[in-house]
């Protein structure tokens, strides 16, 4: 008996989907900061096994728009809800539960729901008994501790789910690890070097954008465009004299190296676009 299907990883900015994506089909495929909103896009990560196909979506955490750009991440998570045979709601065990638990709200009626309360080495027994009460006669089917970060717990959440996926072949060749291209893990990993290096605002005001990605004998060439939004943000990107672009193009380089398994010449563009996030011809161009 061959099980297949599709899980929706939801939740709240920051409350680990991505850690969890990773630790899940031990790969690096979504990139992780402290920052919320790190992720805009629906990533799929493809966990295979002999018995099951497990196909992750990890998708932005909800917000209120406030730009057309955020419109197209909820559209993205609403999307991916749509699809899933089995929602994880991820609970960050740190965070205010009644606000999370109102997210439940936004799971069709006919999708089974698995709670996943994260980050448990953060909260004390009476925490995790408050969300227990919290979540108690709700569309919830079970609930699981776990830590994504420490990797605890796992494979009782992947037991969790797996009662909920159906039988059917794999959707997928069993080597795939995801439907992403290599270019677009390799303009995330730059843009998670952005959310490292540069602090308040200034990342959301970013885009990443690769341009050449050409592997020649010996190493892998490519160039990037990192787009803002005003003269002073591209300002702040270069830092003195160019410093502070060089370090974030030698932070991204052995990333992507690592990432890719070969030598890698990185070229990276500072260009101002005025209020991108609001324009739908740039939204369509950097792949939102």
């Amino acid at each position: 008996m061959h099980k297949a299907g599709f899980v929706h990883l939801f939740g709240l900015p920051n409350a680990g989907k991505s850690t969890l994506l990773n630790a899940l089909v031990g790969e690096k495929l979504a990139i992780v900061s402290p920052k919320v909103q790190t992720t805009r896009h629906r990533i799929l990560g493809i966990l295979t096994t002999p018995d099951y196909q497990l196909v992750f979506s990890d998708t932005p955490g909800v917000v209120e728009p406030r730009y057309r750009l955020h419109e197209k991440m909820m559209a993205t998570v609403k999307g991916a809800m749509e699809d899933a045979d089995v929602v994880v709601l991820l609970l960050d065990a740190a965070f205010e539960p009644a606000p999370q638990r109102e997210l439940l709200d936004r799971v069709p009626r006919d999708i089974p729901v698995v709670l996943a309360v994260n980050k448990t080495d953060r909260a004390g027994e009476e925490k995790l008994k408050e969300i227990g009460e919290l979540f108690k006669d709700t569309a919830v089917s079970e609930t699981v501790a776990i830590s994504a970060l420490k990797q605890q717990n796992l494979d009782r959440l992947l037991e969790a789910i797996l009662r909920h996926i159906p039988e059917s072949p794999a959707y997928y060749p069993e080597d795939t690890l995801t439907d992403r291209p290599m270019r677009f893990f390799v303009a995330e990993l730059i843009r998670e070097k952005i959310y490292q290096l540069y602090r308040e605002e200034l990342p959301y005001h970013t885009a990443v954008v690769v341009g050449q990605f050409e592997e020649k004998n010996t190493l892998t060439k490519i160039t990037a465009d990192i787009v803002v939004q005003r003269e002073t943000q591209k300002g702040i990107i270069l830092g003195e004299k160019g410093k502070m672009l060089r370090e974030l193009g030698t932070r991204a380089r052995q990333d992507i190296e690592q990432f890719i398994g070969r030598k890698v010449f990185l070229e990276l563009h500072v260009k101002v676009r005025g209020k991108w996030r609001d324009n739908e011809i740039f939204l369509k161009e950097y792949g939102y």
